[in-house]
């Protein structure tokens, strides 16, 4: 695995992030964990996707890994303005950005409310709305004696603060995105939305975010979970990588649900 060139806290936004970023070989990308996880818990399952071709950037948003909470943590409203301003300090410019999980959700509401901050988007194992069938238990807030060692280790916080991040992120995802496919219709950059062919929510949501999304790809990764990253990453990487070759209207030789935008983009050429 590539070693990044710098591992450290940035202050952004007023509050420490942990941020870490590789060598620049392309136009940026920046990497979204998911929800309840942190950089070090995927980087080396999606950064051969991405090292040789793109400069990755990566951080911990707040209450996660390394980086401390702080108010109005989790809600996605406040992640998304959490990147905003990462892109802006960090980065500097607009970027690509693969995000699993909560990371994906968070890209496809960046890539609508700020069009020009985001490049492309992959968004692995996303959901644009809450409401999606999650078979995920968010009734029962536990935490293991090794997540409480490893929480107090990366953060020096208080361990009972950790379920209380929990019972947040819970409470959260029982409510939380709240995006319309009519709205997802407004999103004018690429997107590949990437899923196991298991994942906690419907496979309906999936096939109907992509449907929605003008300039959408969509890739299934058979007998993958929600975990996909880590149990097909070769797969993920390829498809990932056939992703950014060329990243215009895909023209196709038998065309449905694209038909009509590729009537036009043909008749203009």
């Amino acid at each position: 695995m590539p070693k990044p060139v710098y591992k450290k806290f940035i202050k952004v936004g007023g509050h420490d992030l942990w941020c870490l970023k590789w060598a620049k070989n392309g136009e940026p990308v920046v990497l979204l964990h998911g929800g309840l996880s942190h950089t070090a818990k995927w980087e080396k399952y999606i950064l051969p996707a991405v090292s040789k071709t793109h400069e990755p950037f990566a951080y911990d948003r707040s209450a996660h890994g390394y980086t401390k909470v702080r108010k109005g943590y989790m809600h996605f409203d406040f992640q998304v303005d959490e990147l905003v301003k990462y892109l802006k300090t960090v980065v500097k410019k607009p970027a690509h950005i693969i995000g699993w999980s909560d990371g994906g959700n968070i890209g496809l509401i960046t890539a609508l409310k700020y069009p020009k901050l985001v490049k492309s988007l992959v968004a692995i194992g996303a959901n644009y709305t809450y409401d999606a069938g999650l078979s995920f238990d968010l009734d029962n807030v536990e935490a293991s004696e090794e997540e409480v060692s490893n929480f107090v280790k990366m953060t020096g916080q208080n361990p009972k603060l950790l379920l209380e991040i929990k019972a947040k992120a819970f409470k959260v995802w029982a409510t939380e995105p709240k995006l319309k496919l009519s709205q997802l219709k407004k999103i004018k950059c690429p997107v590949l939305i990437l899923a196991g062919d298991d994942e906690p929510f419907n496979s309906a949501m999936t096939w109907q975010m992509y449907e929605a999304i003008p300039n959408g790809r969509l890739a299934v990764i058979p007998g993958a979970s929600h975990n996909l990253v880590k149990e097909k990453s070769k797969l993920m990487h390829a498809v990932i990588k056939d992703f950014y070759k060329s990243q215009d209207f895909p023209i196709t030789r038998s065309p449905n649900r694209r038909a009509k935008q590729q009537e036009k983009i043909l008749r203009n050429s």
